[in-house]
């Protein structure tokens, strides 16, 4: 939800939004390393929101910055066992998230700010990135040729 200022944020909203996003990834990690060997690339989507968080988001884009953290900091955990940990964000990309979080006159100019004034799109009758553009990104980043390690790569 958005909220206009610090305050309007209920402590269940916050606690929720922390237990879905950064807990629920730290716990799906640990349960998934037992079965990971060398080779292993683990990728995860990020959103624009953990390097130019909104305001209005705070819950939402304070955990986005903490999986990117996590991230960053379990790519150099599991380097030397030949696990490549990475991560991209796609830019705003329209989901049913958008008009169930923001106010309608941000709804009408969503990704209008980007390079190509549009958002992306991971589905749905909204114009943009197609679902086969995003997947050709998050599969390039998958590819275990690709040298880098824990790399946040932007997809727009």
């Amino acid at each position: 939800m958005t909220r206009e200022s610090q305050e309007e944020v209920p402590d269940e909203e916050w606690d929720r939004t922390f237990h879905t996003s950064i807990s629920a990834t730290f716990h799906l990690c640990k349960a998934a390393l037992p079965h990971m060997s060398s080779g292993f690339v683990d990728h995860r989507e990020l959103s624009v929101n953990c390097d130019s968080p909104s305001p209005t988001l705070a819950p939402y884009a304070a955990t986005k910055a903490a999986i990117a953290n996590f991230t960053a900091s379990l790519a150099q955990m599991l380097v030397e066992r030949g696990i490549r940990v990475n991560s991209g964000a796609p830019g705003p990309i329209w989901t049913p998230l958008i008009p169930a979080t923001m106010p309608a006159e941000k709804v009408e100019s969503f990704g209008g700010d980007t390079p190509l004034g549009r958002a992306g799109t991971a589905g749905g009758a909204r114009c943009g990135v197609r679902p086969a553009r995003l997947r050709r990104g998050q599969l390039h980043l998958r590819r275990p040729d690709r040298g880098d390690r824990g790399a946040a790569d932007p997809l727009t």
